[in-house]
């Protein structure tokens, strides 16, 4: 008999509340390169990022949770991704934490690297690199 997985096997997609959409909209399709593939009324966008979906809502909680949002894997382009974002006027943000060594804008951990940076709201997202 096959054990039922839950949502293991199901697809997941991210939920990011913002203040203003139009500012959002900008920031998600031309600084990072998301594009749209939806929206529902004056409330929510919606990006295709890759396989998946990132529904970005208008919300008066917009930028308050204090931790990482969505992350994207990006292997190997990591400094390239880096770079370009920098290019388009992103800042990164700095952790510390233990076992961490940063290397510019990265923070390496053994062999895995991530860079965080928000949206306008204030979101925190990052890059990594696995």
């Amino acid at each position: 008999m096959n054990k039922l997985k839950m949502l293991g096997d199901k697809d997941a997609s991210a939920n990011i509340a913002v203040k203003n959409l139009e500012i959002a909209k900008k920031f998600y399709e031309d600084t990072l390169g998301l594009s749209q593939v939806g929206a529902e009324g004056e409330e929510l966008i919606v990006f295709k990022s890759g396989n998946t979906i990132i529904y970005v809502y208008q919300s008066q909680n917009a930028g308050t949770n204090q931790a990482t949002a969505v992350t994207w894997i990006v292997g190997e382009e990591m400094e390239d991704v880096v770079q370009e974002l920098k290019n388009k006027g992103v800042n990164f943000e700095h952790y510390d934490m233990p076992d961490m060594v940063r290397e510019g804008e990265i923070h390496v951990f053994g062999d895995m690297k991530v860079a965080w940076f928000k949206d306008p709201d204030g979101n925190i997202l990052n890059i990594c690199s696995r």
